[in-house]
């Protein structure tokens, strides 16, 4: 592969800033919340939870592409009310999906950072647009995508001028079936050794089971990730969207602590 604009000899590391919360600092960054906005109650609730705890950037769907076209696609404009109501109450930044280009405008009226999702990883034309801004973009990784692909997605973003740009391991479809992905924690130790631009990883897609989410975690900070994405409900079971892999607000308290004390141990270790 050619020096891209994202390897390590093309500048210092990249440190992308959203809002007030620096992802690719010192700190490790958790970003939480339900996969979709389901009312205004309950991402209220899930919210205060979340702030509580420490979590330092809200995510929920408001436009879910679903395999199944009868399944919940999300509350559209209404749910972006929603996550800009309750990130407003309690000052925390908003990450949330754009699956179209036409839907950009309207998005960043809302969003502090917006979201490639995973079947979009490919949409270049979507990437040269959000390339055009400078809003923070969460990057996914696509299902099926090797790690070269993935930089060149990245790299239609920043050669149109956006550097503020992060990664997302989030698990690639492999032949294994127990869990939902195969979490990849192999790119992140590469991104962190040869590429300039900081990765956080989601385990909630990378497994698909709420049981192994706390564990593949602290697997991740280990590995060298800048942060966490976890998707989180104050009633998994009853979640409208992805409840198998969603977890607690009580696991994700359980998480932040433990990566807490991961840093502390890193610090030491200097």
């Amino acid at each position: 592969m050619e020096k891209l604009l994202v390897h390590k000899s093309n500048g210092l590391d990249l440190k992308v800033k959203v809002k007030d919360i620096v992802i690719g600092g010192d700190a490790k960054v958790i970003i939480s919340g339900p996969c979709s906005v389901e009312d205004y109650d309950n991402m209220y609730a899930i919210t205060k939870g979340l702030k509580e705890i420490g979590v330092h950037i809200l995510r929920g769907g408001a436009f879910k592409p679903r395999t199944s076209p009868y399944e919940f696609q999300g509350l559209k404009e209404e749910g972006l009310r929603i996550l800009k109501s309750v990130g407003n109450e309690f000052n925390m930044p908003i990450v949330t999906e754009v699956m179209d280009s036409k839907d950009i405008d309207l998005v960043l009226d809302y969003a502090d950072m917006l979201q490639i999702g995973s079947r979009n990883m490919y949409n270049y034309s979507l990437l040269k647009e959000v390339g055009k801004l400078k809003i923070p973009i969460l990057l996914k990784r696509g299902m099926s995508a090797t790690l070269s692909e993935w930089l060149y997605a990245a790299e239609y973003i920043l050669s149109n001028g956006n550097e503020n740009v992060v990664l997302c391991e989030r698990g690639i479809r492999t032949f294994e079936t127990y869990t939902r992905n195969t979490l990849d924690l192999n790119s992140v130790a590469v991104i962190k050794q040869n590429y300039r631009i900081p990765i956080i990883v989601d385990p909630s897609h990378g497994t698909g089971r709420r049981e192994l989410v706390a564990k593949m975690s602290l697997a991740s900070i280990a590995a060298g990730a800048d942060g966490l994405m976890i998707e989180s409900h104050t009633n998994p079971d009853n979640a409208v969207s992805d409840a198998r892999q969603t977890v607690s607000i009580d696991t994700v308290n359980e998480i932040v602590k433990n990566v807490e004390k991961l840093e502390e141990v890193f610090r030491h270790s200097i």
